[in-house]
């Protein structure tokens, strides 16, 4: 049988066609047959599992995108995690999804609606009368009539549910608060249909047998390149699927070659390869393509969007509080601009609401948020989500910023619970994986550190898998930081470019 035109807007690698065959295949046998365009229901009892493996360049999203495409076209309904309207037994259904926020919206910026795992896990609870428009506006009922909502009020929301696909947003735009329309969220208790996990090599085994009681269809999308989660002994969960079931994409594509960045990212695999030489190559690059920079020292203007990346907590530590002290920072306050990492939540569990509407905005455990200012309570900050699709929020918060060389914190700001943070100026690469930035400086003095310590990940050579998956975490330039220096930032911190990301629509507080 003749397979569909997959390349109308798209060119595959030979590697690239034969693993979206492997896919069809699987999910025919699953009874979605992507070549006839034709669904049967699922049978109850039959799972199955691909992993999808790739370097860098390799084509994984392009593959994803693809899938995901053609998986539309043949009437499988696409699950966002904003709503889901009444189960149908005939149903086939497609989640796309991502461990954080930040590399949910890698994959939504190229076009996937991607959301991410806990966004999954929990489930919005409707208030009935919300439910109808819900329902309407995802294609599942008529058109309602709704008491204090104006069929002007209506068809905002529609217009914007039309170029947005997000229920929230659409309620939002009608005029409605989120506490308006969600009662609550519950924890998924019957199963979905297919699932795609990106960034697969960041998932632990906890999280891989959440995904598996979810999906009886799982297609993993990973990187065996980068660093394993820190408690699975440098074994990803793809190593464990069988070789029969693991697809690798090794031919770089063409939009990636050329591409001095992918390039040295590529040469770590050499084992040969020393740290001296890949800086000589790093060197060269940068004197031949400005998308490589040999930088002097860490640019403090960069850090206030795009962390920083280090081996080592104590190198962390001290660049964040460089950071401050080169923009002005009070010593007992945070300044409108400054970059925080959520470290948790701690709620007690008749908050448990509380603390699952905050996890379901975006505030889950890494998630990169930047500071607006405090509240309008005591111990409320204002903040904005960094790849949330609704990124503006506010929430009791507790903030820590290390200091060198003492064990305490000091704490700027301390509601009596609520969401923890520290602070984003620095991260380590472990906590880097999945996130990309436009610019991204790579402190190479850490990973000198790392090669003379001689340790090693699953027979790599640490350094090379650090370097890997900091080099790679570059969109569009790499600074690769040679001295350990920290320059002035050429103007001072502010939120101005965040204000444009957040939609007056948007009206959902943790404050209320």
């Amino acid at each position: 049988m003749q397979m569909p035109d997959r390349t109308s807007d798209m060119t595959f690698s030979d590697d690239q066609a034969e693993a979206w065959d492997r896919v069809a295949d699987q999910l025919r046998g699953m009874g979605v047959d992507l070549v006839e365009g034709s669904l049967t229901p699922a049978t109850e009892g039959k799972s199955t599992v691909l992993g999808v493996m790739g370097k860098a360049g390799s084509g994984k999203t392009m593959l994803l995108a693809s899938l995901y495409k053609a998986l539309k076209a043949a009437g499988v309904e696409i699950i966002s995690g904003d709503y889901e309207g009444k189960r149908r037994k005939e149903r086939r259904s497609l989640a796309i999804l991502a461990p954080t926020n930040k590399a949910a919206s890698v994959l939504r910026m190229r076009g996937v609606p991607a959301t991410t795992i806990h966004r999954i896990l929990y489930t919005p609870v409707y208030d009935p009368q919300y439910e109808r428009i819900a329902d309407w506006l995802t294609g599942n009922g008529e058109r309602p009539v709704v008491e204090g909502l104006t069929d002007l009020a209506l068809d905002r929301a529609k217009a914007f549910y039309d170029s947005n696909a997000s229920v929230p947003g659409a309620l939002a735009a009608a005029g409605l608060r989120g506490s308006d329309f969600i009662q609550g969220w519950k924890r998924r208790e019957e199963p979905l249909d297919i699932g795609f996990i990106d960034e697969s090599s960041m998932l632990d085994d906890r999280q891989f047998d959440d995904l598996r009681e979810i999906f009886p269809t799982l297609v993993l999308f990973g990187d065996p390149a980068q660093l394993a989660p820190v408690n699975q002994s440098g074994q990803m969960v793809f190593d464990k699927l069988g070789a029969e079931r693991q697809l690798h994409l090794s031919r770089i594509h063409r939009q990636a070659e050329g591409n001095p960045i992918l390039d040295l990212a590529h040469a770590l695999a050499d084992p040969d390869l020393s740290f001296d030489r890949f800086e000589r190559m790093v060197e060269q690059a940068a004197a031949r393509d400005d998308r490589v920079v040999m930088a002097e020292r860490v640019d403090a203007g960069l850090m206030a969007r795009s962390p920083v990346l280090v081996w080592r907590n104590a190198t962390r530590i001290r660049l964040i509080n460089a950071f401050r002290m080169v923009n002005g920072a009070p010593a007992d306050a945070l300044l409108p601009g400054e970059p925080l990492i959520c470290d948790g939540i701690e709620l007690p569990l008749k908050h448990r609401k509380k603390r699952i509407d905050l996890e379901a905005r975006g505030l889950i455990k890494g998630a990169q948020v930047i500071y607006l200012g405090p509240g309008t309570r005591p111990g409320f900050a204002k903040l904005h989500v960094i790849g949330a699709e609704e990124p503006q929020l506010s929430a009791a918060s507790i903030i820590k910023i290390e200091k060198p060389d003492e064990e305490e914190p000091f704490i700027p700001q301390a509601a009596t619970m609520g969401a923890t943070f520290l602070h984003g100026a620095a991260v380590t690469i472990h906590k880097a994986q999945g996130s990309q930035w436009p610019e991204v400086q790579v402190f190479a003095p850490d990973l000198w550190a790392a090669a003379q310590a001689g340790r090693s990940e699953a027979g790599i050579a640490l350094w090379k898998r650090l370097a890997y998956v900091a080099i790679t975490r570059a969109e569009k330039r790499l600074h690769w930081v040679i001295r350990n220096r920290l320059g002035r930032p050429q103007a001072p911190l502010g939120v101005e470019d965040l204000r444009a990301q957040a939609p007056a629509a948007f009206a959902l507080s943790a404050e209320e």
